[in-house]
């Protein structure tokens, strides 16, 4: 039998081998920050969309266009991955939906009764955008602007910062505030990290959060009626029935508002209770159990059976709302093509409480200038 010509020494085939090794070892996933256009506002003004992924292969998307989480690929028991964040697939979507998905709503996130305060003896109107109240920042709040995008990855992770200047009266609000969101995938975990600050050069209120809806079984995969949720929470603040708060703190005891210990968020969302009736299912905000403004508290925790997805909340606020989807009826098309049914997703906003500025008895949401407004949560996932 003749002898191939072509016979490697030993030397180049173990050089061979490890070169193989290492090209193996490099298409594995790795930390990195993309950019890609997202399409174009009305007005023309381009919108990107930035991917962060960690080593785990855990991604986010995030536009600039809003500082919208745009979707969100985590694995489930099985490490398949899926996207558990409901959302569109180009800016259009956005800047023609009402849902608010995924969107940083400011200046003032929740509900202002009758769209007016008082700061400083001299009243304030904003726009009534949900029947007589302000909703969310207004007609143009912080989910519909274009904020100014930085990297600022380090070896904590892959880092997105997002910059806008709200000018003196926009929205009806005083003072020029320069709000800031710095998104990070952690690198060590498969967690997202939201740092929210802002500064003002005039007496203000602010009150900033992300409205992510979230299906830990996939965005568009049927309703979350199964998912377990926990609430670290003894209390809640009653609404009347346009929502606004009451201004009463109220203990959860024997009440279908009770999460301290999991349960299913359908087992009791149909209950005869005046609170549900209101918000039609959850639409509230619960008064966090916690011991410090300054360090991350324990607020949360979601659970899906059926995929083993676990999203646990910590956040410094003080109160945190969860939405049930409510709202959310099959009229929208969402990402991929997928119809969102009733309470296809729910929502764990982390804030203050609604209507502060007229509920003294309410932690604060007043900025003044010099005070430098802080704020952290982290939405971190496993699996069981």
């Amino acid at each position: 039998m003749t002898k191939s010509r072509f016979t490697l020494p030993a030397g180049m085939l173990f050089l061979v081998a490890a070169t193989m090794m290492v090209a193996l070892a490099n298409s594995k996933t790795q930390s990195k920050q993309e950019k890609r256009p997202f399409g174009k506002t009305q007005d023309g003004q381009p919108a990107d969309l930035y991917i962060l992924t960690n080593n785990a292969g855990f991604e986010v998307a995030i536009t600039n266009y809003g500082g919208t989480v745009v979707s969100l690929k985590t694995p489930d028991r099985n490490g398949k991955m899926a996207d558990v964040i409901l959302g569109y697939d180009s800016v259009s979507g956005y800047e023609n939906g009402k849902a608010y998905f995924g969107g940083t709503i400011g200046r003032y996130g929740n509900r202002i009764a009758h769209g007016k305060f008082i700061l400083n003896g001299a009243t304030y109107t904003l726009a009534k955008n949900d029947g007589e109240n302000h909703l969310h920042g207004g007609l143009i709040g912080f989910n519909k602007r274009v904020w100014n995008a930085k990297d600022v990855s380090s070896s904590a992770g892959q880092a997105l910062e997002l910059s806008y200047m709200s000018k003196d009266g926009e929205e009806g609000y005083p003072g020029n505030l320069s709000a800031k969101v710095i998104f990070t995938v952690l690198a060590d975990s498969n967690a997202l990290k939201i740092e929210y600050s802002a500064t003002t050069d005039k007496e203000t209120v602010v009150n900033l959060t992300n409205h992510a809806y979230f299906n830990l079984a996939g965005q568009g995969n049927g309703n979350i009626l199964g998912h377990q949720l926990t609430l670290h929470a003894g209390k809640f603040t009653p609404v009347d029935a346009t929502l606004i708060p009451t201004g009463e703190v109220r203990s959860v005891r024997n009440t279908p508002l009770d999460f301290l210990k999991p349960a299913a968020i359908g087992a009791r969302i149909a209950q005869d209770n005046e609170q549900l009736t209101f918000g039609k299912g959850y639409d509230h905000n619960w008064v966090l159990d916690r011991t410090s403004a300054e360090v991350l508290s324990v607020a949360a925790e979601a659970y899906d059976p059926q995929s083993g997805r676990v999203l646990n909340v910590s956040t410094t606020e003080p109160g945190i709302q969860f939405y049930s989807g409510n709202f959310l009826d099959g009229t929208i098309q969402g990402k991929d093509g997928k119809d969102y049914p009733h309470r296809s997703a729910f929502c764990l906003e982390t804030q203050h409480f609604p209507d502060s500025p007229n509920h003294p008895n309410f932690p604060s949401t007043v900025l003044k200038p010099g005070q430098h407004f802080r704020s952290t949560t982290v939405y971190k996932f496993s699996t069981r």
